[in-house]
C-alpha cells in the first residue's frame, strides 16, 4: 500500500492534534503535526534529510505566533520565507510560498475559517493547491488530499468567481510591474535584486565593486523609473514583477564592466 504522508500545520493545538488523529485513522495516511511555520520548516527539512518527504501539507490560513519558536537555522529555509522569519513568525501563505521554493513536489492546501477570495487568490499564487473550509467533513478533506496528488486544484464553487477576479487583477498589476522593471538597465536590475535581498547602499557597493555614490545614483534611477518613492515600494513592485533577490550565497559579481 502506498502511504500518503501529511503534515498538519496549525497553532491551535487541539485542532491540529484532532485533525491529525482523524487523518491517521485512514490505513493509507501517515500524519505529523507542527504548531508554527518555523516548526513546520524544520519538520520538512528533517523528513527530506531522512528521505521520507511529506506529500501534502495542510496549513492554517491564520497561522500565527502563538508560541515563541526559534527561527529555522537553515540559511536556505530562512531565505525561502523572509517575511517575519527572523523573529520566529511565519504566516500561512508565506509558509506555502517558502515551501514551494524548497520542495516543489509538496502539495499545500490552506485551511480557512471563512471564505476570502482575495486571500484564497494569494494562496494559489503562492503555490497552494487548494483553499478549504476548516469545518468541512473528513471525507471532503480526504478527497482534497488525494485530489491534489493528482494535480487537482480545490476551491469552493462560491469562491471561484471572486478568486478568478482577484487573480486577473493581480496579473494586470504584474504585467505593468514587469514593463517598468524591463525599463531598467542591466546594472539597475542587478541593484534592484540586491535591494530585494535587503542589502543597504554600502553592502550593494561592496558586492558590485561600485562606489557608494554610484550605487546611490543607481538606486535613485531605479526609484525614478519604477515611479516609486521608497526602497520598500520598489521591492514590493519588484516582487509583483517576479524579480527575485540576488543570490547572496554565491560569488560576488565579476569586476568587468561594473562601471557601465
Amino acid at each position: 500500500m502506498v502511504r500518503i504522508r501529511v503534515l498538519v500545520v496549525d497553532d491551535h493545538r487541539i485542532f491540529a492534534e484532532s485533525l491529525a488523529a482523524a487523518l491517521a485513522a485512514e490505513p493509507d495516511v501517515e500524519v505529523a503535526a507542527a504548531g508554527s511555520g518555523p516548526a513546520a520548516l524544520r519538520c520538512l527539512e528533517r523528513a527530506a534529510a531522512e528521505s521520507r518527504r511529506f506529500d501534502v501539507m495542510l496549513v492554517d490560513a491564520d497561522l500565527g505566533a502563538a508560541a515563541a519558536v526559534p527561527p529555522p537555522r537553515s540559511v536556505a529555509v530562512a531565505r525561502a520565507v523572509p517575511d517575519g522569519a527572523a523573529d520566529g513568525f511565519v504566516d500561512g501563505i508565506s509558509l506555502v510560498a517558502g515551501v514551494r521554493s524548497l520542495q516543489p513536489a509538496l502539495r499545500s492546501v490552506v485551511l480557512a475559517q471563512k471564505d476570502d477570495a482575495r486571500r484564497a487568490a494569494l494562496a494559489l499564487q503562492a503555490g497552494a493547491c487548494g483553499w478549504v473550509a476548516k469545518d468541512c467533513s473528513l471525507q471532503r478533506l480526504l478527497a482534497v488530499v488525494r485530489g491534489v496528488l493528482r494535480d487537482e486544484t480545490h476551491i469552493a464553487p462560491a469562491l471561484l468567481t471572486g478568486v478568478l477576479r482577484e487573480m486577473t487583477a493581480a496579473r494586470k498589476h504584474r504585467t505593468e510591474s514587469e514593463r517598468l522593471v524591463e525599463s531598467l538597465t542591466p546594472r539597475e536590475q542587478e541593484v534592484l535584486r540586491c535591494m530585494v535581498a535587503g542589502l543597504g547602499r554600502k553592502a550593494v557597493a561592496e558586492r558590485l565593486f561600485l562606489s557608494p555614490h554610484t550605487v546611490r545614483t543607481h538606486m535613485q534611477n531605479v526609484l525614478g523609473k519604477l515611479g516609486v518613492h521608497s526602497t520598500l515600494a520598489a521591492v514590493a513592485l519588484a516582487r509583483r514583477a517576479g524579480v527575485g533577490p540576488a543570490d547572496l550565497t554565491g560569488d560576488v559579481v565579476e569586476r568587468g564592466g561594473q562601471l557601465a
